[in-house]
């Protein structure tokens, strides 16, 4: 297959040099990246997302050309489907459900995934179909299998594969089911955030084989990706590699309004006390002291909410919300005091976990996100840090 013009040509061989420079891109990986170039997959409407503020921006091809070209080789996540296709118009929804990822993390997720000739890789989130064309180029058609739930993005990419003339088998489904019809996979590739890994996952692997995926809790919105291994007795393990933010799998997205009833009139009878626990010891987003407390408090969510005031101080305050009852918990930090006021409500003291989860992280030197890992198996899922024979439930 070949570029369409030379301004392409140029534009794809620069991004090429760049992740290669970057250390995403690796040898063997750069003639794929050249021969199947991310333009070809994406729509005429794309959102380019800023990573600093969090807004994203319509670049349409038909209405500016250069900056949809320009957007289409940059470094930057593209949204691609807003509200699961029941938004229209040019400006941003309300939620983002469809994205062409940076080109940064699909080139590191494949370098992560470590394929050879010969290999069968199961995706799930097919998206664009610019990740399984990626596979298609450098393995064959025939040892690729895309997943996608939406039907319409999966009717996109079919045709965009197509056009580029790869031929992987692109199916309409429930990629938590994985595609058994062509198990057992080699590999296992996800771009979709998971908070469980289902077991078809590790069922349809070979021993030995890898599930590379985006993982965390709903404690937060942040993922880190995670490597396992699949093992002869169908458990898998393995290391989480860095911090990454995907959409996630729509059956595990975490629905905010069944909180509601939480907290009817604040602070209502919740129990009230202080903490010398400080707002920046929670953790900033991709901070290990965020994902760590996701892993020591589980089954909780977890979210901040300013508010500024004169003189640039402000109030912010803490929220968790136990996901099996209706406890809950806030913290409010107000600037230029000292100590923070907490409220605590039900059964679970959520607060005092996030304490105890701090002190642990503290206790045993603020280790970040790469001393930990993650172990699943039939019963469910494990966390670790540094031995995976010293885990705990998540």
């Amino acid at each position: 297959m070949t570029l369409n013009s030379e301004p392409e040509h140029r534009a794809s061989a620069k991004l090429v040099r760049s992740l290669t420079e970057a250390g995403a891109l690796t040898p063997d990986w750069a003639e794929t990246f050249r021969a199947v170039p991310r333009s070809l997959f994406l729509p005429d409407l794309v959102w380019a997302h800023d990573m600093v503020t969090g807004r994203s921006a319509p670049v349409s091809r038909s209405g500016d050309p250069a900056a949809w070209e320009l957007a289409a080789y940059a470094n930057v996540p593209l949204v691609t489907q807003w509200d699961d296709g029941q938004h229209t118009g040019s400006e941003p929804g309300t939620v983002p459900t469809s994205s062409a990822s940076m080109p940064s993390v699909v080139a590191a997720m494949l370098r992560d995934l470590d394929v050879s000739e010969g290999m069968r890789v199961l995706e799930v989130g097919t998206g664009t179909g610019w990740n399984a064309g990626l596979l298609a180029h450098r393995l064959g058609s025939g040892n690729v299998v895309s997943v996608e739930i939406d039907e319409a993005v999966a009717d996109q990419a079919r045709g965009a594969l197509l056009r580029a003339g790869l031929r992987p088998e692109t199916v309409h489904g429930d990629g938590a089911d994985g595609w058994p019809g062509r198990a057992p996979y080699d590999r296992v590739i996800v771009t979709a955030g998971v908070r469980a890994v289902p077991p078809r996952w590790l069922e349809q692997s070979r021993t030995g084989g890898v599930i590379l995926a985006p993982w965390g809790t709903h404690y937060s919105d942040q993922d880190a990706l995670v490597r396992l291994t699949v093992r002869e007795d169908g458990s898998a393990s393995g290391p989480f590699l860095r911090m990454v933010e995907f959409m996630k799998l729509r059956d595990q997205r975490l629905d905010w309004n069944r909180f509601r009833e939480h907290v009817p009139d604040f602070p209502g009878d919740a129990d009230v006390s202080s903490t010398t626990v400080a707002l920046a010891d929670l953790g900033g987003r991709y901070e290990p002291a965020r994902f760590v407390m996701g892993l020591r408090v589980p089954d909780c969510a977890h979210v901040i909410n300013r508010s500024d005031g004169d003189g640039g101080g402000g109030t912010a305050t803490a929220w968790f919300f136990d996901l099996t009852s209706r406890s809950w918990a806030a913290a409010v930090f107000r600037s230029g005091e000292p100590d923070a006021t907490v409220y605590q409500s039900g059964p679970r003291r959520l607060w005092e976990e996030v304490e105890a989860a701090h002190r642990w992280w503290v206790g045993r030197g603020e280790p970040d996100h790469t001393r930990f890992g993650l172990t699943v198996t039939a019963e469910g899922q494990r966390a670790w840090l540094d031995d995976p024979a010293d885990s705990w439930a998540v």
